[in-house]
Parts: structure tokens; sequence; C-alpha cells
């Protein structure tokens, strides 16, 4: 699979495995984290996740910056590898759950302290990460297979991610069960709502028949809701922590191979050897500064669509699907919950690269491999199909205020799982079209003096992608199923269109 790929392509993989891991633990858990162990309701959850995202991606734009004034990539990465364990081992720690009162400020705010490390870590590491995996195809011999080198590095570093949510899931539940009871995802919103006497009479019946279902057997309900949120919100600061040890073995793996990485500060002009820099034609740097720009600009509409698999579409897991259909017992532990769609995008990844890998090299061979910006343009069609199964199988779902007020629904009126594994089936190669094409494409046009804070700007634009997740929340909680989904349905449109637009600028730039 790596033939003909520079060698450090795996150890680079493995060296962000451990991120991934954190990233998809977050994903997975971390709405659902909020609104467990603070009451918070969907809109204020996703302002918080939308903040937290849009700092993971805006500050690798400082990292990128960073790392161009000082040239020493290398060890702003590992930085960034340290920096990210220490804020997963921040928010790790348990405190008292329910919050008090006189406490919920300093518990919040040491909560997003955490996430705000975390995000710093991330943008030390991500862009420059990528920005050294680029340099590794300015090498002639490679250059053919930057896309599908690009494809391989995002294919393999999700292996790991595949496992994140499985692990997050199965932690939280051993714990939940090692403390008499069972796993049950309405319970935490219910018991916030009785002990904030906001609940309706039919959430009052619904809560004391779930409290009985999971092993209550006593009659006070306010004893029942402080005792379930304790253990079910402990549940996920255990599972952070499991992102400790994942940080930690990419750190190995990294220090261990960083003196066989090339270095970016010493990248190369149009092939001279490496150590030489060239100053490039003043007018033909701003031409790919205009052209990168433009693709950011248009990318921002993907990503506030395609980053609503932790948010909005979570939501939908927790709230309108039947999470019956899909538990596995392992004996200690019980694997059920909205957290386990998560790992499906990650699985898809893997499947799916080499497929769509072999599929451009079979068009390769013929001379008809579309160029990167047109495929990027067909990734964001691939996305606004995806919103269209969602819009289309939520026909007839109540809206979130009347499934609220009936205390959640019953399982009979749910939707099956499989509409969201065939929406993240449907996202998920959408973005094997978007994501690492669009790293390639930043590695191959951007200025070699602005390789770093160019990969920075990248994840930048998907950083104001995703400063406007909460919009998703909103619609979320205030409009029906259908009109939320076809939100996302517009916004990708708009993206393949535009970029529609500006193919031919964008292919001459990137010859």
């Amino acid at each position: 699979m790596f033939k003909n790929h520079p060698k450090g392509l795996l150890a680079a993989s493995l060296a962000n495995m451990g991120e991934r891991f954190g990233f998809y633990t977050m994903m997975a858990i971390l709405a659902l984290f909020l609104m467990a162990k603070f009451g918070l309701n969907e809109t204020t959850t996703g302002i918080i996740y939308s903040i937290f995202y849009a700092s993971i991606y805006l500050l690798a734009l400082v990292g990128g910056l960073i790392a161009d004034k000082t040239r020493n990539y290398k060890g702003i990465i590992l930085i960034g590898l340290i920096l990210m364990a220490v804020g997963y081992l921040i928010i790790a720690i348990p405190t008292p759950t329910p919050v008090p009162a006189d406490k919920f400020a300093i518990f919040l705010a040491l909560t997003c302290f955490g996430l705000l490390v975390i995000a710093f870590g991330n943008g030390l590491f991500k862009g420059n990460l990528q920005a050294l995996v680029g340099q590794m195809y300015d090498n002639p011999r490679y250059g053919k297979m930057r896309d599908s080198g690009f494809q391989l590095f995002y294919m393999f570093i999700n292996i790991g991610a595949i496992f994140a949510p499985f692990i997050a899931m199965g932690v939280r539940n051993w714990w939940v069960e090692k403390n008499g009871y069972l796993y049950n995802a309405d319970l935490p919103a219910l018991a916030h709502q009785y002990l904030g006497n906001t609940i309706t009479p039919e959430g009052t019946a619904r809560f004391q028949n779930l409290a009985a279902e999971v092993g209550f057997t006593g009659t006070d309900l306010s004893v029942f809701s402080a005792e379930y949120l304790n253990v079910f919100s402990t549940g996920f600061h255990y599972a952070f922590a499991v992102a400790i040890f994942a940080m930690l073995i990419s750190l190995v793996i990294y220090a261990t191979n960083k003196n066989r990485f090339p270095d970016p500060a010493a990248k190369s002009v149009h092939g001279n050897e490496e150590g030489t820099v060239e100053e490039m034609d003043v007018k033909e740097v701003r031409q790919r500064l205009y052209a990168l720009f433009a693709v950011f600009a248009v990318v921002i509409f993907f990503w506030f669509s395609f980053h609503q698999n932790g948010l909005t579409l979570t939501y939908f897991a927790k709230d309108y699907t039947d999470l019956s259909q899909i538990k596995v017992n392992l004996g200690f532990a019980t694997l059920q919950g909205a957290e386990i769609f998560q790992s499906f995008n990650p699985f898809f990844v893997v499947f799916l690269t080499p497929v769509i890998v072999g599929f451009f090299g079979w068009l390769r061979a013929k001379g008809k491999e579309p160029s990167t910006p047109r495929k990027i343009a067909i990734g964001m069609g691939i996305a606004a199909i995806a919103y269209v199964v969602m819009a289309v199988g939520s026909i007839g779902l109540p809206n979130k205020a009347e499934v609220d007020a009936m205390g959640g629904l019953p399982d009979a009126a749910r939707v099956t799982p499989w509409l969201l594994i065939g929406t993240y089936f449907i996202l998920t190669v959408a973005e094997l079209f978007i994501s690492p094409l669009g790293i390639s494409f930043v590695s191959k046009v951007a200025p070699p003096k602005y390789q770093g804070i160019m990969q920075g700007a990248w994840l930048g634009a998907t950083a104001l992608g995703n400063s406007l997740l909460f919009i998703g929340a909103i619609f979320y909680t205030s409009m029906s199923m259908t009109v939320t989904w076809s939100l996302f349905v517009v916004a990708c449109l708009i993206s393949m269109f535009t970029m529609l637009g500006m193919l031919k600028w964008l292919e001459r730039i990137a010859k």
C-alpha cells in the first residue's frame, strides 16, 4: 500500500494516530458530556462546541506562524503533542456532579480551559505535521503520488479513530454498570429537569419508568438523579483519560522518528536541492495566495455542514434513533450509546480510501483523472446528497420541543440506525474528496516560505466553518428536522457551485 511513497509517510501517520484518537473521543462525547455534566441545553452546548472546534483549527494558524518564524517545525510539533496530553488530563480529573451552584462557573471554566489547552496543542501539531508530509512529495520521484499519499495519510491515521468512540463509550458504560446501573441516553437530561423542577408530568412518568429499568429500587427520584448524574459524568471523565495514553504513544513514535523526517524549514523551490531557498516571483506568489484563499472561503460552508457529525447528528442519534438496535454486551460493559455512530466515519475512511485511491489511479492511467479542484467540487455535491438523505428520512418526526415534553421518544417511534449509518457513509465519501485533497492542494500551491502558515490557513478556514456549528443546534431545537437538514444541503450546494465557477482558474494555478 505504501509502495512508491516516501518511507517517512508511515511513521508520520502513526505519529498522528494519537491526535486522531483524541479528536474522535472528543467528537463522540464532548456535547453529550457537557449536557450530562452541567445540564446545558443543546444551543448552549452547541456554542461551546463551536468555539472549541473553531479554536482547534484557528490556532493552527498560530502554530503555522510560529513554525514559519522559528523554522523549528519538528520542535513545535513535539510541544503540540505534549500540550494535548496535558489538556486531556485536565478534563479527565473527576469533579462533583451535579455541579454545586456556587462552583458551577469554576468547574465549567476549568473544563473550557482544558479544551483550550487541547486546541492550542493541536494548533501547534496538526498543520505543521501536514507541511512535513507535504515536503516528502516535493521530491520529483514522488510528486505524482502527492494526492494518493495524502489520502493514505488520512486513511491510516483514522484507524485509531475507529476505536476511540467504542473505548470512550465502553469506559463510560463500564463505570455506570460497575455502580449498579444501566445506560440510558435519556436519563441525564431527565435527571437535570427533575432537579431543576422543569420536567413535565409526562416526563416525570417516563423518568420513573426508566429509573426502574436501569436498576433504581428506591422511591426518591432526587437521590437517583444525583447518583445517576454523578456516575454517568465520572464515566465520561475516565473516558477522556484514555486519550492521554494514545497521545503518549504518538509522542514516543514521533520522538523516535523525529530525526528521520524532512525539515520543512529547508524546503526547496522548483526542485532545487534541499537546503537552498530561492525567492519566487512576486506575481506568482500573489496568484497562488489568491487561489488558496478562494478555496479556503468556499470550504467554510462544507465544514459548517460536515462537522455537524459531533453536534446535531449526535443529538439526532440520542433523541431520534433507536439505540436498542445497536447494542453489544462485552460482559464487563455494554457497548450502547449515541457515541457509537462516530466510529462509522473513520471506519468508512479506512474502508473507502483504497477504493477511491485505486479509482483515481485507474483514471490517472487512462489520462482522465480529475484535477484536485474538480475533485473537491464533486465532494461538496456528494455531501449535499448526504443531508438530502437525512431530510427525507426525518419526514414526519416530531420537533425537539415535542420530544422534550414527552420525556423522550419510545423506541418504537424512533428511526432505524441505518439512516445515520448511510448518511455517514455518504459524508465520508465527500470527506475523502475534500479533506486530504485540500491538504494536498495547499502543499502543492503554497509558496515555499508560507508552507506552515498556509496549512494553518486551510485549518483556519475549517475553524470559521466550525464557528458556525451552533447555528445547526439552533435550527435543531427550533425547526423541524427536515428543515434543519435542508440548511446543510443548501450550504454544500453553495460550496459546490462556487468551486465549479472558479475551476479553470484554479486548475491553471495548480499546474
